[in-house]
């Protein structure tokens, strides 16, 4: 395995790389999220890359930027012992040098949800990943679902601004009970950590609803937000049912829905979604 730090070296590296290339963009802390997304690159191409980046510019100013769980050491040593071809590993001034002013409008699709909460976020987000993607040129980027409304904006991204990258979903990475496996995760006491099922119990509960005929919206969202209160360490941001494709909140379930939501678990923000079929 390779790794390298500068992005002279990477163009570099990337020419000898036999394709079809696999792009794994991260931020890095690795778990096996992430290396399902590296397993399903390595059975499709015929070399992996993987960026480890934790990327300032979607962090707002009150954020957990400099709180975010790193260990470049050890997710070197998982990423080698998987075989993986490239790691790119730079600096913050290595993407973004002195007098860098040039960024990505994500569209609308960026304005809801996440992009709402949390304002210019998927902004840095699409100026990196497209950046990424001008730098590996890579045939196919694999991202994972538990990121629902990022892939959906990164998806958008690749094919309005023709970069010709095939963008792969793979399945969100799920512990036992439930919770979506994130490196925030690590951040959690042994009391939030299980606090934070209450996610998945309230996307149960979502799924539960629909299979039980209910197409009401607003009343399937109420009972997701009576389950999060019912934990005293959750406190919910934003419980949505919107259009899988625009993200438009609907009123009824009567087409491909994308039910998501955001929850404070102590001093911890995490994500997740379900869809449903409509």
């Amino acid at each position: 395995m390779e790794q390298v730090t500068s992005v002279d070296a990477l163009r570099e590296s990337v020419r000898a790389l036999p394709r079809p290339l696999a792009l794994v963009p991260t931020m890095g802390a690795i778990h096996r999220g992430h290396m399902a997304l590296v397993n399903r690159a390595q059975a499709e191409n015929a070399s992996t890359a993987v960026s480890i980046f934790v990327n300032p510019a979607q962090f707002g100013p009150s954020e957990d930027f400099t709180r975010y769980p790193r260990d470049l050491e050890a997710d070197l040593a998982l990423l080698r012992e998987a075989r993986v071809d490239l790691v790119f590993t730079p600096s913050a001034d290595e993407m973004y040098p002195p007098g860098f002013d040039r960024w990505v409008d994500p569209g609308a699709l960026g304005t809801r949800l996440e992009g709402a909460s949390r304002p210019g976020h998927f902004r840095g987000v699409c100026t990196v990943v497209l950046k990424l993607f001008n730098l590996f040129r890579p045939d196919r980027a694999y991202f994972g679902e538990k990121d629902g409304q990022q892939l959906l904006v990164v998806e958008a991204m690749a094919r309005d601004l023709d970069t010709g990258a095939e963008i792969v979903r793979v399945p969100t990475v799920r512990a036992d009970d439930g919770l979506a496996l994130s490196s925030r995760n690590a951040r959690l006491s042994h009391d939030e950590r299980r606090a934070a099922t209450v996610l998945w119990r309230a996307l149960c509960l979502a799924q539960l609803q629909y299979e039980d005929g209910v197409r009401d919206a607003r009343s399937i969202r109420r009972r997701m937000e009576e389950c999060i209160a019912s934990e005293p360490l959750a406190r919910s941001d934003y419980v949505s049912i919107a259009d899988a494709a625009t993200l438009e909140e609907l009123d009824d379930v009567d087409r491909p829905a994308l039910v998501s939501l955001a929850v404070w678990v102590g001093e911890t923000r995490l994500i997740d979604n379900i869809r449903l079929p409509g």
